[in-house]
């Protein structure tokens, strides 16, 4: 008999049909059951030894909210018999939703380090998935996210929790390159299940839709930092599994889900991974591809709620590491991301652009970054070039300041979106930039030279960690770096390396706000309302700051 070993995740719903993620123990059909009779069945596809379902729901009435089931091979395996949690629910948007009728709720974080079990000594506090499904499972009919955002590191693939060290030992002893690090496609694995099988946490992603993109520490820190440290990477003996399985165990886990049914249907690795009786040997050699030609795949993808749209937008895998032209994007990306921004201009009234690293860094932070990047491509020449590398990995310096070129088409391209003038309709109300990464939480507005900025609001929302900490002397650098006195110092970094003036400055207007947190967006016409809620003690999450966003 078929089990279910990982599970359901609900990760597409829109007016008439959903995608339920699952992993039986063994081959087997899997069907998800509506009570309002819609459902949906799929087999089993095989990667490593692991056996995968992405099931189609179709027939859904919009409008609604349906409690479901899940059945491998006509047994029943959820809801558990014993579950202490409410049904999982299907909620599919109203039918006027696409007139701006209907109000859209999007809760987004990042950085999750797996909660331990209960009865364990939790290090970094308390987890704000946890607290957000204990107080959804409490009143079902209370306030939910429409969609949850997962920003990156979903999983620590180089910060393994002490359990997960001990299996690591037990398997191949830490001796073995990489260490007490993820190794191959079944580590990856055990971080999936040690972090979703919170009961908590696996009881939330089974009823709250979800559209998730990695970070670096989904693969490493520091992924792709440079191409320096990418020939460094490739010198050693574990890297090659190391991002192989990375990529696999991403497309598997996390990727597929963001996807549209009738993406999915178009997908011909999600076809030919599912026609063949073990798809490990195509979806390595994708992975293979990936590697060797980032290009040639894009991680992206859109999400239209309503007249909300949602940009994700992939800042590892797509970078050009090259010195001379070095890029967040590389030119397919840029194009896509371009296309997706002016797409049927004044068909959204909020443009929601998912990265997670920040646009915009407290200014001593990103002066120092764009100093940094300029002495790097050898502007002071190449001993400064080389200590510049040095100080890039160790200090982290690798965010969109860090590209300076492509932190200056993103201002360009969000102004042009937001601008009424620029694309001859509307302006949205707002373009938020919705970002994880910092361990920290801030707001940040920027302002354009007179006459040249857009019609639309537009505000960075930094939200990080859900489930992590930071140092205290971390703390107080990036509280600093808000500061006149810090502005002023990233001035002079600047000016040492040459550094153009960013075509935009900023302020911070709220924050920093440190804790285990989550933000939440409520957006109902061309109004916008952002609310900050960190995780007690205690677990409940109590708001920190509530605002309007667009007055």
């Amino acid at each position: 008999m078929a089990g279910l070993r990982l599970g359901p995740l609900l990760r597409y719903a829109d007016g008439s049909s959903a995608t339920v993620w699952v992993e039986a123990s063994r081959p087997c059909a899997a069907e998800v059951r509506c009570a309002d009779g819609a459902t949906g069945t799929a087999r089993t596809f095989q990667v490593a030894g692991h056996h995968y379902a992405l099931v189609q729901v179709d027939g859904l009435t919009a409008g609604t909210a349906t409690a479901y089931e899940v059945f491998l091979d006509g047994a029943r395996v959820w809801p558990p018999s014993d579950s202490p949690f409410p049904p999982s629910v299907i909620r599919t948007p109203p039918a006027g939703a696409d007139d701006g009728d209907g109000e859209v709720r999007v809760t987004f974080g990042s950085c999750r380090w797996a909660a331990p079990p209960v009865d364990d000594r939790d290090p970094v506090g308390a987890d704000a998935l946890d607290s957000l499904a204990a107080r959804l499972a409490a009143d079902p009919t209370a306030e939910r996210p429409d969609v949850l955002l997962l920003l990156g590191d979903q999983v620590y693939a180089d910060e393994v929790s002490d359990k997960t060290r001990e299996r690591i030992a037990a398997r191949r002893g830490l001796a073995d390159p990489p260490g007490a690090e993820v190794a191959d496609f079944e580590e990856y694995t055990w971080l999936y299940y040690e972090s979703w099988l919170d009961p908590e946490v696996r009881w939330l992603l089974s009823t709250v839709p979800s559209c998730m993109v990695f970070d670096d520490h989904d693969v490493i820190d520091d992924w792709n930092t440079s191409a320096a440290w990418l020939a460094d990477m490739r010198a050693t003996p574990w890297w090659r599994e190391r991002i192989l399985s990375g990529l696999m165990s991403y497309w598997v886990h996390q990727h597929l889900g963001n996807l549209s049914p009738a993406e999915l249907a178009a997908d011909p690795l999600y076809a030919a991974v599912r026609d063949t009786p073990d798809g490990t040997d195509v979806l390595r050699a994708f992975a293979c591809r990936a590697d060797a030609d980032p290009a040639s795949v894009r991680w992206s993808y859109r999400r239209d709620f309503g007249r909300v749209r949602l940009l994700m937008v992939d800042t590892r895998a797509a970078r050009v590491l090259d010195e001379g032209e070095r890029s967040m994007l590389d030119a397919g990306e840029q194009t896509w991301l371009r296309a997706q921004a002016l797409d049927r201009p004044g068909s959204y009234d909020h443009l929601l652009i998912g990265t997670s690293l920040p646009w915009l860094l407290p200014q001593l932070v990103h002066d120092a970054e764009a100093w940094d990047a300029a002495l790097c491509r050898g502007e002071r020449g190449p001993r400064w070039a080389r200590f510049g590398e040095k100080l890039r990995r160790a200090a982290d310096l690798e965010h969109w300041a860090a590209f300076p070129t492509s932190f200056a088409a993103l201002t360009a391209l969000i102004a042009e979106a937001g601008s009424g003038a620029a694309t001859g309709a509307q302006a949205p109300a707002s373009v938020l930039v919705l970002s994880g990464d910092v361990h920290h939480a801030y707001v940040a507005e920027p302002r354009w030279p007179e006459g040249t900025g857009p019609d639309a609001r537009v505000l960075q929302l930094t939200c990080s960690p859900v489930h992590n900490a930071i140092p205290l002397s971390i703390r107080a650098g990036f509280r600093f770096g808000w500061s006149a006195a810090a502005r002023a110092l990233g001035r002079r970094f600047a000016r040492h390396g040459r550094c153009p003036r960013p075509p935009v400055d900023w302020r911070k207007t709220g924050g920093p706000w440190f804790g285990n947190q989550l933000m939440s967006l409520t957006l109902h016409g061309r109004s916008a309302r952002l609310r900050l809620e960190q995780a007690r003690a205690d677990g409940v999450l109590a708001t920190v700051q509530e605002s309007d966003l667009t007055p």
